[in-house]
């Protein structure tokens, strides 16, 4: 029997947001950060030189980078990436590279949106009927909340670095959009073409299983299975026309748990790592990584208690819980706890039909303080960039980045300030007009999110690059080793090599390959950490010491650099 539903909703509070806006927003949203800036380190370099090797003729079945198998065991996203740098050699291969990750950014947001939709059409979670009539229609309801949850995932202060990078992570996060949008299709008795969400989960699977996360796919599909067949038993007196549809699911759960077998992947990853480093990081992780969709997320779960059983909470808040326990298991908890980031979004747009207003004023006012802050913040350390005024934030930004000039750009600069302009703009709207609209508290939230990684793709672009990439330390090697000669590599790691290849323009050659070509080498590049045993590998009386270079004043990541002597 279906509980009463806590959700009073009338019809004014479902407004239509302008489909022309959101999309708008979300251009603004995904297009900073992959137009015009360089791969950073680590993960973003190192997994763009796998996939530009695996363009120029490398393995296709094992990524690597000059020899060194790459840290991130994935098929499918390198995959996407060499596809796009040979499908498109007129562009610059780190710029094909992110095209098909824009895509999947646009697609997690698009599954999210639909997820959202279907989860909100559920019985359970339509609001309250009105006596006299004035509730709400279902379909501008689950309309106003996919809104509110693509509002809610925009906002995520967690989303923006890790989405825009050209890593398996973005693959791994469309894929659990992917999957979580099936499992919302399914979970409508007799809803036409649910063969569509079956395509949705197993493909969301697929490729999670080819991005090296077969076992969490396997996790979030079983638990789902189980969630929609015990849904199916509470409800006996319901149209079972859809059983085809769940005993195809089930099959899909099969086939998947043999899958993962078969790959290997059914063991838990190696969680020594992440039990050793305090419990506390982690705790502070979860606060502001998924902000501001945690509270309201707690909030759903206790307002809509006696619904848990019901799909519009069981799915999301599943996916939820096994995520982020995945992620206090992994050794890169931030990247893992990424994945949680649609379901937490969903279930904080659920939150909002039983928001009251002062809450909703409060979440308004922090929102506006909060963004408000940072983007003048941003915008001061600009104005001091170029001008020297204020003196403070310049000596900063000069002591914090050694030899970086900065350089008027009209185009950035015009892009900042418009994206300022339209935050005052949106800023007097939301107190002026449309109060009564269900998604109008995470308006803000999303618009201030955008606007501050919106300023820092364009006012600090050029800072960024210069202090986030390897960039000035590979250019600086390459005007020190003789020209038209090949480097030796000792010891450096796999995003090292990628940008000294990428940013350099150096070919390089790993010491110990027996590669005869080394031979003819006239430099040689080494790390601290290679340097006690470097004599095992090549003869040092032929060396001399040539330059010790950090990156920035990092001390902590230094490249050793050697000419040959007597050539």
């Amino acid at each position: 029997m279906n509980r009463p539903t806590p959700a009073i909703v009338s019809q004014s509070a479902v407004r239509r947001l302008p489909r022309v806006a959101l999309i708008l927003f979300c251009v603004a949203y995904v297009l900073p950060g992959f137009l015009g800036r360089e791969p950073w380190k680590n993960a973003d370099v190192g997994a763009f030189g796998a996939m530009a090797e695996m363009a120029a003729g490398g393995s296709w079945w094992h990524p690597a980078v000059l020899g060194l198998p790459v840290e991130d065991t994935a098929l499918l996203p390198y995959w996407l990436g060499a596809l796009f740098i040979k499908a498109l050699p007129f562009l610059p291969p780190d710029f094909a590279a992110r095209l098909p990750f824009g895509l999947l950014l646009a697609l997690t947001l698009s599954c999210t949106w639909y997820a959202v939709y279907q989860l909100a059409r559920q019985p359970a979670a339509l609001p309250v009927a009105f006596a006299f009539g004035g509730e709400a229609r279902p379909a501008d309801y689950a309309r106003a909340l996919a809104d509110a949850g693509l509002l809610a995932l925009v906002a995520c202060l967690g989303l923006a670095q890790f989405s825009h990078e050209t890593t398996p992570d973005g693959v791994r996060l469309a894929a659990t959009a992917a999957m979580l949008l099936g499992a919302a299709r399914l979970a409508h008795p007799g809803l036409p073409r649910a063969w569509r969400g079956l395509l949705w989960w197993a493909g969301g699977w697929l490729a999670l299983a080819l991005s090296g996360s077969a076992t969490l796919g396997l996790a979030l599909g079983l638990g789902w299975l189980a969630l929609l067949w015990f849904n199916r038993q509470a409800q006996r007196d319901e149209d079972r026309s859809d059983a085809v549809t769940l005993g195809a699911a089930s099959a899909i759960g099969a086939l998947m748990a043999l899958g993962s077998a078969w790959a290997g992947a059914l063991a838990l990853p190696d969680a020594s790592l992440a039990l050793s480093r305090p419990w506390d990081s982690w705790g502070r992780l979860l606060l502001w990584f998924t902000w501001p969709t945690w509270p309201l997320a707690l909030w759903t779960v206790w307002r809509w208690r006696r619904q848990w059983q019901q799909p519009h909470v069981a799915l999301p808040l599943w996916a939820a819980l096994i995520v982020v326990l995945h992620s206090a298991l992994d050794p890169e908890r931030d990247r893992a706890l990424l994945l949680a980031l649609p379901a937490l979004a969903a279930l904080a747009a659920f939150a909002l039909p039983t928001l009251r207003r002062s809450v909703a004023a409060l979440i308004d006012w922090f929102t506006l303080l909060f963004f408000s802050f940072c983007a003048l913040v941003i915008w001061v350390i600009w104005v001091a960039m170029m001008t020297g005024v204020p003196a403070k934030p310049a000596a900063n930004v000069a002591r914090l980045a050694p030899g970086f000039v900065p350089e008027f750009s009209f185009l950035l600069f015009a892009l900042g300030a418009a994206a300022t302009l339209a935050w005052l703009w949106l800023v007097s709207w939301r107190v002026g007009r449309h109060r009564e609209a269900i998604w109008k508290s995470l308006v803000l939230p999303a618009a201030g999110s955008t606007l501050c990684w919106l300023l820092l793709m364009t006012l600090w672009l050029p800072l960024l690059d210069f202090g986030r990439s390897y960039g000035p330390i590979s250019r600086r090697i390459a005007e020190l080793v003789p020209p038209q000669s090949c480097v030796l590599a000792d010891g450096l790691s796999q995003a090292q090599i990628a940008a000294l290849r990428h940013h350099g323009g150096l070919r390089l050659v790993r010491t110990g390959q027996n590669d005869p070509a080394g031979a003819d080498c006239r430099s040689l590049i080494a790390t601290p950490q290679s340097q006690s045993s470097l004599h095992q590998r090549v003869d040092l009386t032929q060396w001399a010491f040539k330059a010790n270079l950090w990156r920035l004043n990092d001390s902590k990541e230094s490249l050793v650099l050697y000419l040959r002597v007597g050539r």
